[in-house]
This record gives C-alpha cells, structure tokens and sequence, in this order.
C-alpha cells in the first residue's frame, strides 16, 4: 500500500492555496501532485480544520462478531448445519447480510472447522503403500512395463 505524502507537502500545497497565491489544481501543477489530491487535502482543511492525513490500512473488525451467540447456538442446535443456511438465518433474524465466505472466515477465526466427513479407510480394491502415499510419490499400478517393448524398439535383424 501507498505510504501518504509528508506532512510538509502538505503543508506547503494548502498554504499557497490558502495564501490566495495559486489556486488548487496550479498549486497541485507547481508542487507536482495530482489535482485531485490537492482538492481533497483543501476539502479536509475547510470541512474539519485538519491538514493531518487520513488513517488508511489497518484491521477491520469482523460485522459477524457482534452475532457470534446466534450464530454457535445454532450451530450448536443442528451439527451439520450449512454456512448458506446460517447466513439466510443471520439475515432472517437479525437483517445482517452475509455470504458463505464470509462466514467461513469468521468461524476459522474463533477456531471452529467444518468437515464434510471424516477420514474414510483405505480401499480394499486397489492397494496403496501408505509410506508413497505420505511422500507424495508416484502411483505405480500402470499395465505397461517399466522398460520398453518390442512395438517401440525396433527388432534384432536375422543373422
């Protein structure tokens, strides 16, 4: 993210505004910012007296946490409730528009997980080494030979 200008261009833009020396956009022209900013900062001053930057970046409060009791008691009230089903409940009871990734976010913040089901075994129809399976290896159940065929390499000639 952008870091805001100095306090000092500030300063020196509102003042030859202010000063009635340059209007806003030569004022922005001669200390080479953009007009607009320049009109803003002018703004800033007349409508609240301040010539300090804005606050930008930082943490935005989740809008879900003041209904974190609705939202635990009904999950607490059927386990395998659906992230759509408690934002359409959210916006029922208490007029809060959500989507399912916001609400997702907001229960991986306060440590809650949904899974759809748990781990399940192995397969009886095909075996698998757990150890390749861990490492990440290559599956090894293919019905051409490791090494080439007789279609792919040319025969010996006859003597």
């Amino acid at each position: 993210m952008a870091k805001p200008y100095s306090q000092d261009l500030r300063d020196r833009v509102i003042d030859a505004v202010r000063t009635g020396k340059m209007s806003r956009r030569a004022a922005a022209r001669h200390y080479a910012v953009s007009e607009s900013v320049a009109v803003k900062w002018l703004e800033r001053v007349e409508r609240h007296g301040s010539r300090e930057p804005v606050g930008h970046g930082g943490h935005r409060a989740s809008k879900l946490m003041p209904h974190r009791e609705l939202l635990e008691a009904a999950r607490a009230e059927k386990s395998d409730v659906t992230l759509q089903a408690l934002c359409d409940r959210l916006s029922a009871e208490r007029g809060v528009k959500a989507d399912t990734s916001m609400m997702s976010r907001f229960f991986r913040k306060i440590g809650v997980t949904f899974k759809k089901r748990r781990s399940s075994r192995a397969s009886r129809i095909a075996g698998t080494s757990a150890a390749i399976a861990r490492a990440g290896g290559p599956i090894r159940g293919s019905s051409t030979p490791g090494v080439s065929s007789s279609s792919t390499r040319p025969g010996r000639k006859p003597t």
